[in-house]
């Protein structure tokens, strides 16, 4: 997270209040970052680059370098994730967008799709709450047989405890596992007990690593769409950071990945990343368009 040198923060001009914006302020105030203002536009005008100016200046007059762009590429996605690329953006900050249940239903909405394509991590921003003095909530899966996972939660982990670090919040770790399976040859899991013994040991190396007590790591039975979102509200989460495995084509659009329905279901802000492997095979992609 430190080494962070261009943010990408999605802004709506016709909006009086500018939540993600808040956010990118933030971390680029601790990193150093230059945030590059993006409002997608379809038909901008002198009202709408005078209300990008004033927000770029805004963001200037509090130290920190500051860049407006107000560009349309065929879709809201494609345009972020073109501004992505031409600046060289590590972290994209968009104000999550609410979808009806219609829409969702013969659409993949706006912010699933930049979860799926995006090839950087996507801070999704649902409320203004301060992060400062709060909870951040790693959510890892700790199936220990789930290799590509075990990748991933090491990604989490670390963008975690650096975001618990910049805001002087407390880090958490949370993990769903599966419900008993009587028919399961291996009595581990055929009982809930040695299920949650399981993942909670799963969870300990990466808690001893980043400095979380074990009384912070939260274990309990999923799904973790479920789960995930249960937890947060107990423990009143600022921020909850979990990874997406970016699924795509027909079984994304019916299935969904974790990480998009936990979205729907969440209150606080979400941090989604990608394995690296993921990431830079996505950045191929969208380069050769």
């Amino acid at each position: 997270m430190h080494n962070i040198k261009n943010i990408l923060v999605v802004v709506d001009t016709r909006k009086a209040t500018h939540t993600a914006l808040k956010r990118g302020k933030l971390i680029a105030k601790v990193t150093g970052a230059t945030l590059h203002l993006l409002a997608c536009n379809k038909s901008p005008d002198a009202n709408s680059q005078a209300q990008l100016e004033a927000l770029v200046d805004q963001v200037r007059t509090r130290g920190i370098d500051a860049q407006g762009h107000e560009k349309w590429h065929h879709s809201v996605t494609t345009t972020i994730i073109h501004v992505q690329q031409t600046e060289g953006c590590a972290l994209v900050i968009k104000d999550a967008r609410e979808e009806n249940e219609l829409s969702r239903a013969v659409f993949a909405p706006t912010d699933w799709k930049l979860l799926r394509r995006c090839p950087c991590p996507v801070l999704l921003v649902k409320n203004d709450r301060a992060w400062e003095n709060g909870v951040v909530l790693a959510a890892v899966d700790a199936d220990a047989c789930d290799q590509d996972h075990q990748v991933l939660n090491e990604v989490i982990m670390s963008h975690s405890h650096d975001i618990a670090g910049l805001a002087d919040a407390e880090l958490h770790i949370g993990a769903a596992h599966p419900a008993p399976m009587l028919s399961s040859p291996d009595p581990v899991y055929q009982n809930i007990e040695s299920l949650d013994k399981l993942y909670r040991n799963a969870c300990v190396p990466y808690a001893t690593k980043h400095k979380v007590s074990e009384q912070a790591i939260h274990v309990g039975e999923g799904p973790a769409q479920g789960f995930i979102p249960r937890l947060a509200e107990e423990l009143d989460a600022s921020l909850v950071v979990m990874g997406t495995v970016a699924r795509s084509g027909i079984s994304g659009a019916i299935i969904g990945n974790t990480a998009e329905l936990i979205l729907d279901s969440i209150c606080c802000d979400v941090l989604t990343l990608k394995p690296v492997d993921i990431m830079e095979h996505l950045e191929d992609v969208v380069t050769q368009r």
